[in-house]
């Protein structure tokens, strides 16, 4: 009896262990990556695009992404899965609703507007992803933690955005087979006319903040 009791033990030990290895690997693809060095590969995989074939900015940051993503990876996964089930060049402009009051896209296709036309802003409930299917448009982001900033309209509930003066904001350009993600951490001025590029297509998508 003592050697089988061992036996028993020792096998539910075991089985134990195997149930908890199981736990630990689900948790690494579900819960945040704890050290940047774990974001950084985490990122660099691609995996979190769900067959997307686009291009993610470098100016995209990377710890933030991580922790909404990983706090509620539906709606990104939800977000992704529209961009790589659409023809984003033939879609018809309009409001697209992808999961109701979580993730949205909104098509647009038409004239840009100047820079002096399009304010700094932030939003508080919402990510902003941008992809510029047709033509290019300029992208300012800055962020937050590291930008001279003032605030020059209050935030407004109501729709979701603060205004800012920006003084050292940087400056891209969106066009086809890159997209941008804008966190309520990033200061950002959308989609202004780039020369030579008077009309664009663009896609937003708003995906809820955790």
């Amino acid at each position: 009896m003592g050697i089988l009791h061992k036996l028993l033990v020792k096998r539910a030990g075991l089985l134990l262990l195997l149930v908890c290895c199981a736990i630990g690997a689900n948790a690494q693809n579900t819960e945040t990556p704890c050290n940047k060095e774990s974001i950084a590969k985490w990122y660099k995989s691609k995996a979190w695009l769900n067959g997307v074939k686009l291009k993610p900015h470098k100016s995209i940051n990377m710890e933030e992404l991580a922790r909404q993503y990983c706090s509620n990876p539906d709606w990104w996964n939800k977000a992704f899965e529209f961009l790589a089930s659409h023809d984003l060049e033939t879609l018809e402009p309009g409001r697209y609703v992808i999961d109701e009051g979580n993730v949205t896209a909104f098509v647009s296709e038409g004239p840009t507007k100047d820079i002096s036309e399009i304010n700094w802003e932030t939003h508080q409930n919402f990510n902003d992803l941008q992809y510029v299917a047709k033509g290019k448009a300029g992208m300012g982001v800055a962020s937050l933690k590291n930008s001279k900033y003032t605030s020059t309209a209050a935030y407004d509930p109501k729709r979701d955005v603060e205004n800012y003066n920006v003084e050292n904001g940087k400056f891209y350009v969106g066009k086809p087979g890159t997209f941008f993600i804008f966190s309520p951490k990033e200061i950002h001025r959308p989609a202004f006319r780039e020369k030579g590029h008077d009309t664009i297509k663009k896609v937003l998508i708003k995906v809820r903040v955790p």
